[in-house]
């Protein structure tokens, strides 16, 4: 075998052919599938032009993008939690599409000639080594492709790295096998390609006859468009990414002289001109070679050599013309014409080995300028997970493969936004609670303290599969709280009572002078120290009626200035026989400090307009302390349909100063709404929240389809942003039960991914009352919320 290699060995980090060629070879990153725009592709395309144009004469580039689908392995191992367990079971052995890409440049030696289907090194039974390199020429050579590959760093959507001696050998030894398990196989060029057990069928664009009629950097992805929103995707990624079969996606350019290809067309259209007199073809063909050169001329043109083809394979025989299918339908989506190679394929096989696009004959490639040539570029590639250990699990769009998606600190640590708040938007049966849910479970597996307030039970079934403290009003067991338990506050603690007293006393129109605000702090400050038996409203307010009232009198303070006869009057109900006396008094769960989970339900209270924007009020002190007193944990808040309370002008500061105090912490404020009406009728909601908020997910749109410019400018979202949204669920896989979501960080990366989960976490979180029902029956009869889920789902 290798006395029939093309190739010499690898020597300084260079694959040398037999011939005398160099080549160079590097790991590319491409930006991902589903999330560029049209001025992304425009850039990528314009990027690649620049970077071609500094290569030398005659030299090749050579991009090999492999697909191979493989299983999705779970690590059973690092599974903590029931839920996690049944994850891992549920996506292991889920297959997808895997993409490796790399980019050798190849320069001929100077004594190499162009190769045709007859002089291909396939062909000859010994290659000797032709000639001796230059030092100084590798230096100039490994100068132009550093200058290529900063080129294509400097656009921000691309890597390179470098490949080293022993993963060039690997490179070239994968190829020639189509695996990665280092098991040679037999090749067999009797009848096309076959690879060991691999049939293999190659579909080639050899001639222009074989190309679509127009190309461009993009085209229209209709499976996501709308009337209005058109979907970009790359102009070859049906022959990429959405191609489901193993394959390899072949692109070889080869930089022309210009004036030697000018000099030979322009004999070429003198013969043709002397022969149009006998035929039509010929007067075609010679005002096709002079608009040519007058492009090339006109325009500056580069000319260059290209040849593009799909090697795709199967180990099952039955399955060869499936393959087939599925690559012509893939061709057609770009108006192509390709060839199926039988008798060329294993010279381009040949061709292809990585070091080795020398020997690609030139019988087999089309003359064209740069510009259409590097539309044939592969530029995307599939998701990737976060790089960190930290995030959530999601799905990619196309195959479900399981993500862990870091939404919170690699933005921040990229600098891709400034806090970790989100706002998260969908309409009722969008799947809005139903991604919460599986938001907050992944942070809490992960050591977060979580602190939820809700209306409409949505998380009491995680609650309870979690032993969480689960809190809700009835009237036999209100809800109740005590702000003033423990010792001296600091200032911050003082600013959350003081703000709970002021929306006790005054209502929302009601103005609030710097006296009182005077008059509170002094109040708390002498109650703090005196001695008091137990600390409650209660005895905040005997305080209030003895030793402060006394203090007032002394410094002749009017009731102007602090009316403390009418504060007392209005927080009467709150005082011990009132109608609300539980409600700052209580004797139990005096500490959430060490509760990792905590769920307050307000259902029961949501239109009281006293309860509600109390209690709320209340619930964010006791998240503002979980941020003074734990330090280095992570912490969440979550209020989810809370408007009534939040949308009050008195409780605007007061959302502002958690939203921009809770980055300091490690800590993070969500918000979740599912009306737009919510967005626009309130600038509460826009200043405090929005604008505080860089993370922004919005769940299924289509309703709001006509009207979404509204929603996009109160959010700020770009046109691509929009575009993202808009395609939410338009082509869902029927065979799989799941929704997709939109997730914005920053303004500057925006992907859509699937919410699909395992059915036990799918029996956790759902919020259908039929479903709830069957849940809690169950786990009544099993006497736990797991051993109830485990009936349902075996």
């Amino acid at each position: 075998m290798s006395e029939h290699i093309p190739l010499y060995g690898v020597e300084h980090d260079m694959i040398l052919s037999k011939m005398g060629d160099l080549t160079i070879a590097y790991r590319v990153t491409l930006p991902e599938i589903f999330t560029l725009s049209n001025n992304d592709y425009v850039s990528l395309h314009q990027c690649w032009i620049k970077a071609i144009k500094i290569l030398p004469v005659g030299t090749y580039l050579h991009k090999t993008d492999r697909f191979t689908q493989v299983p999705y392995r779970a690590d059973f191992g690092a599974a903590t939690s029931f839920l996690s367990h049944s994850s891992d079971r549920y996506f292991h052995e889920r297959p997808y599409l895997e993409h490796s890409c790399r980019l050798m440049l190849t320069i001929p030696a100077q004594t190499r000639k162009q190769v045709n289907s007859l002089y291909s090194s396939l062909l000859r039974k010994h290659l000797v080594p032709a000639q001796t390199i230059d030092p100084a020429f590798l230096k100039s050579f490994e100068g132009v492709c550093s200058q290529f590959v900063r080129i294509l760093s400097d656009t921000g959507m691309i890597s390179c790295e470098r490949l080293v001696e022993n993963e060039l050998v690997d490179l070239v030894n994968e190829y020639l096998i189509l695996d990665s398990d280092g098991v040679r196989r037999d090749l067999d060029f009797s009848d096309g390609v076959r690879i060991g057990e691999k049939h293999c069928s190659m579909f080639s664009f050899a001639s222009a006859d074989e190309l679509p009629g127009v190309c461009g950097p993009r085209i229209t992805h209709e499976k996501y468009s709308t009337d209005t929103v058109k979907f970009s995707i790359g102009f070859v990624s049906p022959l990429g990414q959405l191609l489901g079969v193993d394959h390899l996606y072949q692109q070889f350019i080869r930089v022309e002289d210009n004036e030697a290809v000018i000099k030979e067309l322009e004999k070429k259209k003198l013969r043709l001109r002397s022969l149009s007199a006998y035929s039509r073809d010929n007067a075609v063909a010679h005002d096709a070679t002079d608009e040519y050169l007058r492009e090339a001329v006109a325009e500056q043109r580069l000319c260059v050599r290209a040849h593009f083809h799909v090697l795709a394979w199967t180990k099952d025989a039955d399955k060869v013309q499936e393959v087939r299918n599925a690559c012509s339908a893939a061709m057609a989506a770009i108006d192509a014409s390709p060839k199926l190679e039988t008798v060329g394929a294993p010279q381009l096989y040949w061709a292809g080995i990585p070091g080795n696009a020398a020997d690609l004959p030139v019988n087999e490639s089309f003359l064209s300028f740069l510009e259409p040539a590097a539309c044939f570029i592969a530029t995307e590639t599939g998701y990737r997970s976060s790089g960190g250990s930290f995030g959530i699990r999601l799905g990619d769009r196309q195959y479900g493969q399981p993500l862990l998606v870091d939404i919170s600190d690699e933005p921040m640590a990229n600098g891709v936004t400034t806090n970790r708040n989100k706002f998260i938007l969908g309409p009722s049966g969008s799947g809005k609670s139903f991604f919460t849910n599986h938001l907050v479970r992944s942070y809490y597996e992960q050591g977060t303290h979580i602190v939820l307030v809700d209306v409409g039970h949505s998380y009491k079934g995680l609650c309870e599969l979690l032993n969480g403290y689960y809190f809700t009003y009835s009237e036999t067991k209100p809800i109740c709280f005590n702000p003033f338990f423990g010792g001296v506050p600091d200032s911050e603690k003082k600013e959350s009572i003081k703000t709970l007293l002021v929306a006790l006393w005054k209502k929302d129109d009601e103005r609030f002078t710097r006296s009182e605000y005077v008059a509170l702090s002094n109040a708390l400050q002498l109650y703090y120290e005196q001695p008091v038996a137990f600390r409650c409203f209660d005895s905040f307010y005997e305080f209030l009626q003895g030793d402060f009232a006394s203090a007032l009198h002394a410094d002749a303070v009017k009731d102007k200035d602090f009316d403390l006869a009418n504060f007392l009057y209005v927080l009467r109900p709150f005082y011990r026989g009132g109608e609300y006396d539980y409600l700052l008094n209580s004797r139990e769960n005096l500490e959430l400090l060490d509760e990792r989970f905590i769920v307050f339900e307000l259902d029961n209270i949501k239109d009281h307009p006293i309860l509600l924007p109390v209690v709320t009020i209340i619930i964010m002190e006791v998240f503002l302390s979980k941020l003074r007193r734990l330090t280095g944990v992570r912490k969440m808040i979550l209020i989810e349909e809370a408007w009534k309370a939040i949308m009050r002008d008195g409780m605007a500061e007061y959302i502002k100063y958690l939203y921009k105090t809770v980055r300091k912490y490690f800590g993070e404020a969500v918000v979740v709404t599912q009306d737009v009406e919510d967005l626009i009728a309130s600038p509460i909601v826009k200043q405090a929240i929005i604008n505080n908020s860089e993370c922004k997910i919005l769940l299924d749109q289509s309703r709001y389809e006509n009207k979404f410019q509204v929603v996009q400018e109160l959010l700020g979202l770009t046109e691509k942003e929009k575009t993202l949204v808009l395609s939410l669920n338009k082509a869902n896989d029927s065979s799989r039960k799941y929704k997709e979501v939109f997730i914005s960080l920053g303004g500057r990366v925006s992907k859509v991914y699937r919410v699909e989960v395992s059915p036990d976490e799918y029996l956790t979180y759902t919020t259908e009352e039929k479903e709830k029902l069957k849940v809690t029956r169950a786990a009544s009869a099993q006497g736990s919320m797991e051993a109830g889920i485990k009936s349902l789902t075996i």
